[in-house]
């Protein structure tokens, strides 16, 4: 059975360590944990029945609650099933940074590592030029490469 587990936002890692920490040291019948990308204050649990479930996340900080009801497989799987095909940045993209601590940034596009939904970035404003790692969703295209030739 697959459960909703809401949680406080942007604390969502931080629960997902301490529900798997609990489960593995009370030996309890909880098969998976796992955050889906995009999925912000809730995180899903898959555990053999609700007791289970619920002993997972009693009393954890971070942890509000479990929604009442349960999901199957079908319903989740596009949160979980990786989508490597969808990301649209290319190489030598001028990007902007939409996320804190460069929010609003011009960047130009360095690398891409796709499995890791993440872009190497080097800071056009820098007086220095050093590469920068974040994540493919904190950036977007402003314009491509080609479109300078």
């Amino acid at each position: 059975m697959i459960f909703i587990i809401k949680v406080t936002t942007n604390k969502e890692e931080r629960a997902l360590d301490m529900i798997s920490e609990r489960a593995e040291k009370k030996n309890i019948k909880v098969y998976s944990v796992s955050r889906p990308h995009g999925l912000r204050g809730y995180i899903l649990l898959e555990a053999e029945d609700r007791d289970s479930a619920e002993e997972a996340v009693y009393n954890l900080p971070y942890v509000k609650g479990i929604i009442g009801k349960t999901l199957s497989y079908e319903e989740i799987e596009n949160m979980i099933q990786p989508s490597v095909e969808t990301i649209s940045i290319q190489e030598g993209d001028l990007v902007e940074i939409i996320a804190e601590p460069f929010k609003k940034e011009k960047a130009k596009v360095l690398r891409i590592n796709k499995q890791k939904e993440e872009v190497v970035i080097s800071l056009l404003g820098a007086v220095v030029p050093l590469p920068v790692t974040v994540k493919i969703d904190n950036v977007k295209v402003i314009r491509r490469e080609e479109g300078e030739k």
